[in-house]
């Protein structure tokens, strides 16, 4: 193939697939934590590094990295001040970071048009030194995600409960959203800024209805992101489309292909305790369990209640409520 000629080319390949894996590696988490948009808003953020970088002529993806890593502990930490000030904040945060990208853009003599391909995408603007860096990056978001998966799951589904079993809670909150920074500025030389939201997202949804456990979804969810950004990359240079654009579309018909696996599924699948009575019970305190603790991983039925994740055990639902588990 003609395509793996090109050296650009090949480094935008090893990009598109290094920027599927850890998109929705690091997305799954975000999803789970119903904060599907915070990678959009990152990238607004990442926006005002790429400027900076432009208007003292030093490497956009080093800069970018930095502001954005930084933006997003300043989101974490006004998340956890409280929803009302944290949705303000972020508001000002977001909007602020692509108006400053914009304005110094346009003082260093470029323009929004200097931010086109961070914004969209282009595949000849990774070079060897950016493809370098993104390896690096990419291989550090995987290890952590791949490494804490079970604990990231945890603080996900339920603070009070990884509290409980002694995580460090605010810890793996901010690395969550930490490595959702880095995720996003590795990916804007292939699906840009503006779009890799959707990376983070889509694929993760895609895997949701073909996976019926957390552990099988991530892995989906990875590979189907990879299938898409190579896809879109190859598409993109026959066609001469946008890289992001057509990842995006591709990532979109997929989960619309999804669909009908899913209903399929969900029609097939016998029905759980939680499906038989919709009247929640009074919960009471659930007998001693010895050492057996309730997690991901633990061998019993997960099963999402609420705001909160119950495990069957022994016919009954058991919730972890702070040093003890309710039976409800």
């Amino acid at each position: 193939m003609d395509i793996l000629v090109l050296a650009f080319m090949q480094r935008a390949l090893i990009a598109a697939a290094l920027a599927g894996l850890t998109a929705p590696a690091i997305g799954i988490f975000i999803v789970q934590r119903r904060l599907s948009l915070l990678g959009d808003g990152l990238g607004h953020v990442a926006i005002a590094g790429v400027g900076l970088a432009l208007l003292t002529g030093t490497a956009p993806l080093p800069l970018a990295v930095a502001v954005c890593v930084a933006g997003a502990a300043f989101i974490e930490l006004l998340r956890e001040k409280g929803r009302a000030s944290g949705d303000v904040g972020l508001a000002i945060l977001f909007y602020g970071g692509l108006a400053a990208g914009v304005l110094m853009a346009s003082v260093a003599g470029q323009g929004a048009g200097g931010l086109q391909s961070y914004l969209f995408g282009s595949l000849v603007t990774v070079s060897p030194g950016d493809l370098g860096l993104v390896v690096g990056l990419a291989a550090l978001v995987l290890l952590a995600v791949l490494g804490w998966w079970r604990q990231l799951f945890a603080v996900c589904a339920d603070e009070d409960y990884a509290k409980a079993q002694g995580l460090p809670v605010r810890f793996y909150n901010f690395l969550i959203v930490v490595l959702a920074a880095i995720t996003v500025t590795t990916a804007m030389r292939t699906v840009g800024l503006l779009l890799v939201s959707a990376l983070m997202v889509i694929p993760v949804a895609t895997a949701q209805n073909l996976s019926r456990c957390f552990g099988a979804g991530i892995g989906r969810a990875m590979g189907l992101g990879v299938a898409v950004s190579v896809g879109g990359v190859v598409v993109s240079y026959y066609a001469d489309l946008a890289p992001g654009a057509t990842i995006v579309v591709l990532s979109i018909a997929l989960f619309v292909a999804s669909w009908p696996f899913a209903a399929l599924t969900h029609r097939r699948r016998p029905r759980r305790l939680d499906d038989q009575d919709p009247t929640p019970l009074p919960h009471v305190a659930a007998a001693s369990h010895a050492d057996h603790v309730h997690g991901p991983g633990c061998g019993h039925p997960a099963v999402e209640h609420g705001d909160h994740i119950d495990y069957i055990h022994v016919g009954h639902r058991h919730a972890p409520h702070q040093d003890h588990y309710d039976e409800h």
